[in-house]
């Protein structure tokens, strides 16, 4: 019986320490933790957009370069620029383009954001509006 009580005492101290603890935490913040690693070309941070919003722009006719900095300002506006920061990109074949994201904001656990990709193509300027949220890696997945 003194067991008992002895680990029911203790089992009790655990969780309210742990209550202790969480309620001391501060709210997060609608700011993301770094990744890991740096956004580049190649990694997973920009593949995972699957895309971006520069596929979906019509007419552009982008080389495999040009699509490459495009999708990475679309990472690098989604993960670090506050909102209504433009983030530009400029291609070897004259096209160009900036990235806007918005305010962060939640959804559930996770952070979200809305952005815009404008593509400057022979004096034309397309666009393409969406959304991605943030996965708990560090990548985002645009919102369909």
């Amino acid at each position: 019986m003194k067991l008992m009580v002895t680990c029911a005492m203790v089992a009790v101290a655990a969780v309210t320490s742990g209550c202790a603890s969480m309620s001391k935490r501060s709210a997060t913040p609608l700011a993301f933790a770094a990744p890991q690693t740096s956004y580049s070309s190649g990694d997973a941070f920009v593949r995972a957009l699957d895309g971006g919003l520069v596929s979906q722009i019509q007419g552009a006719n982008l080389g495999a370069e040009d699509r490459k900095l495009a999708l990475q300002a679309e990472y690098k506006a989604l993960e670090d620029a506050p909102g209504g920061q433009a983030v530009p990109w400029s291609g070897a074949t004259g096209v160009s383009g900036t990235v806007v994201a918005a305010t962060p904001y939640q959804v559930g656990t996770q952070n979200c954001r809305q952005y815009t990709q404008t593509v400057s193509v022979d004096g034309r300027s397309l666009i393409a509006r969406g959304a991605a949220c943030r996965n708990p890696n560090g990548t985002w997945t645009p919102l369909t």
